[in-house]
Parts: structure tokens; sequence; C-alpha cells
């Protein structure tokens, strides 16, 4: 047994801050949590420099919760530092597993995204043209900016990654049992779960924890949420609405398709798959073709280009949380003179 308590860490990349709140979340554990460990580093939380984490021996940190995708170059530089700091690195959330939302950034580039939000956006008001230069000079010195990557990487696309808890953000119940595990086993001295291992998730999809009945529906198409009021106790999916959870991970409780929103895939793709969209693509392709099993080749294609047609967005419906950790990972951009972009 360890004569300390294990040193904890907490940081965010390119997130939203919802992964600290779903540590917020597990509600009276937290106090037991705070009693277990030596909190060394959250800038979310507390006044943490830096310099801090930078004077700490290597492997100091005996847990480090990181959260966010890897999408510039500060963010890059702290996934370095914390995994040399730290004896566990854990991908914290869908952004740090498998890009999550800022993962579509993917399919444009960096210079595109600045343009729309500095010169094009609707509401913008900039005459005179000003976007954020990377590197500034002022009297008082040099000021730097960290420089915003064409593509968004997820934790372990850069560094060893000893854990992973998906999720967006990773459910609170499911939380208090992965971290509570780890630090207890770090504390007592009890076996860790083997490296690499996806921690407060299950080895089924969500179909396996949702209570609607699936009946074997042919799809002929698909609608969005607002266009039709779904039978409560049926399938999403068998009812035209896009629903990701036969192709994604369970250990939610299946907490959207519960309140008749589909499942946008969060918790990333289950054992065994290794692209969550094609993966999902292969299931409407499946279900298309359900009460028509005679159907043909071409006969079968032409049902389900019909039925994709009717998706709004499919990039995003079926990438939304794992395009960056997806076979595609990104779009094809190429340049051409005069620094135009094409995208393919």
């Amino acid at each position: 047994m360890s004569a300390r308590k294990p040193r904890l860490a907490m940081y965010w990349a390119a997130s939203c801050g919802g992964c600290e709140v779903s540590l917020l979340n597990i509600g009276e554990k937290l106090a037991a949590l705070g009693d277990a460990v030596e909190l060394v580093f959250c800038p979310c939380l507390a006044d943490f420099k830096l310099a801090d984490v930078q004077a700490l021996p290597d492997g100091a940190i005996d847990l480090c919760l990181f959260n966010g995708a890897v999408r510039n170059s500060e963010n890059r530089q702290m996934a370095y530092l914390l995994r040399r700091k730290s004896a566990l690195l854990v991908a914290y959330g869908s952004c740090a597993h498998e890009g999550c939302a800022p993962g579509l950034a993917n399919l444009t580039t960096a210079a595109a995204i600045r343009e729309t939000v500095y010169r094009g956006g609707p509401s913008t008001d900039n005459p005179a043209a000003v976007v954020p230069a990377e590197i500034s000079q002022v009297p008082e010195g040099t000021l730097e900016l960290p420089v915003l990557y064409d593509t968004v990487l997820t934790l372990d696309q850069v560094e060893n990654v000893d854990y992973y808890l998906p999720g967006c953000p990773p459910e609170s119940p499911r939380v208090a049992e992965a971290i509570g595990g780890l630090v207890a086993a770090l504390a007592g001295g009890a076996p860790l779960p083997p490296r690499g291992s996806v921690l407060g998730a299950l080895e089924t999809i969500v179909c396996e924890e949702c209570p609607r009945k699936r009946l074997s529906r042919r799809v002929e198409r698909f609608h969005r949420v607002h266009e039709v009021a779904p039978d409560p106790k049926a399938c999403l999916l068998e009812q035209g609405l896009v629903c990701l959870g036969v192709a994604t991970r369970g250990g939610c409780g299946a907490l959207c398709p519960r309140v008749a929103m589909g499942c946008r895939g969060c918790y990333g793709a289950p054992p065994g798959v290794e692209d969550q969209g094609g993966r999902m693509v292969a299931a409407i392709a499946a279900l298309t073709a359900a009460g028509d099993p005679e159907a043909g080749g071409a006969r079968l294609r032409e049902q389900v280009d019909a039925a994709m047609a009717t998706v709004v967005d499919p990039a995003g419906t079926f990438y939304g949380y794992s395009l960056a950790h997806s076979l595609l990972r990104r779009a094809r951009v190429t340049r051409k003179a005069g620094g135009e972009e094409g995208r393919g």
C-alpha cells in the first residue's frame, strides 16, 4: 500500500468543459474522491500553473484525466508533458477518445475556419478583416498564440494512452466507478485493469440497454426529429429516425433513445468495430433491405441510395463523434494556385 495519497491531475484541451462537469456530478462521492487523492493540477478548478507541472518529477502524477482533442500546438505540448509526468494517462470523454465535435473540423481546413469565423460569418462585423496573428510584437515583447492545426487528433494519435473513458460527457455513475476503481487500486495496491481498457462502458451496444422493441420493419426514408411523433415503445431507427445505437458501445443506459432522441454515438464504436460510421451505414443498408430479401444488388443499391438521400448531413450524422479516429480521419484538401482550396 502506498504511504501517500495518489496524485490526480485533470486537464482540458479542445473541449467544452462538460467532462469537468461530469466529474463534479458524481455528487457525494466527490468528497470521498477528494479525501482519497492529492489534486496536483486542474486549471479548470484552481490556479495551477504550467510551471507547477513542469517542476514535478517524471511519473509523479499517478493518474491524469486528459479530456479534449488535440486541436493546436498547445494541446499537443500538454499531451507530451502530461504523458511524461503521469504514470497513468486516461483519455477522458469523447473528444480525447475519438475527436467528438471538434473532429468535424477535419472536413475542412484551419484557414477556411479562420476565414468563416473572422470574415465570412453572417453576424461578423470586421471591416478591417483583422484575424488573429500567431506572433505579434508589442511594446512588452513577443506574444504567441498556439498554432491551429488543419487536422484534429485524438489523444492516442499523439501519445500512448493507458485507459479510455468514453462519452460526451461520460455518464457520472460510470465516472465514479471507473475513477474510484483506479484510485482505490493505486492507493491499495490492487491490480489495475489491463492497459488499453475502455472503462465505464459495456462490451455490448446501446441497443442492448434500450427498452424499445425492434419489429424488423423496412425503412424507406429517414425523418428529422421534429417531423414525426414516434411510437414511444418501438425502435427509433425502424421508425425512420436516425439512431446510432446499433453502432455504439453501451454504458450510458440508452438515455437518449429513452426520451425519443436517437443515439448520436458518443460512446464510440463497440468492440470489434473499427469505423463507427461505416458500421452505421451497413446497418441502414440491412434495414432498408428488410422485408425485401429477394432484392438484387442493383435494386438494393437504389433502395439504400434513396434512404440515404433523406439523411441530412450524413458526415455529421454518422461521424459526428468519431471522424478523427475513423478510417476516413479527414477530408482530402487540394490547394490550387492562389491559395484556393478544394475539398474531396
